[in-house]
């Protein structure tokens, strides 16, 4: 088997876990099956091919990215050399930046929420009704 030919054809799903966007290929899987993955705009399939110059959407649940495809690697390596594989755009970075400062400057109110509530607690919520 030629290993210039594998590294041009390295799945979707497991250059993403090389490239350190998710923890396992496992997960990284499933987000491209749930559609939180896109190459240029279009939902992709976890055995889709990565090419140089995609240009690839990546939605985790609490970061968004917007990618360029700078190498292709299906092994993983130290966070470095997994930086190498891409390159983020100026659009990606600016939002991640605000949407980072959103989140510090306005936390979720839910987030102070811990759990059921007790008696007391829902006393005091009954008060404040009132």
């Amino acid at each position: 088997m030629d290993k210039d030919k594998d590294k041009e054809n390295v799945r979707l799903d497991k250059w993403l876990w090389a490239a350190r966007f998710f923890k396992t290929r496992s997960l990284a899987q499933d987000a491209v099956e749930r559609g939180r993955v896109r190459i240029d705009g279009e939902p992709v399939k976890p055995a889709r091919t990565v090419k140089i110059n995609d240009k690839v959407l990546i939605d985790n649940g609490s970061d968004r990215w917007e990618i360029i495809v700078a190498a292709i690697s299906g092994a993983r390596g130290g966070a470095p050399v997994a930086r190498t594989l891409y390159f983020e755009t100026d659009e990606s970075i600016a939002k991640r930046e605000n949407d980072k400062v959103a989140r510090r400057l306005y936390p979720e109110p839910s987030l102070e929420i811990k759990g059921r509530p007790t008696k007391r607690d829902r006393r005091a919520m009954e008060r404040a009704g009132d």
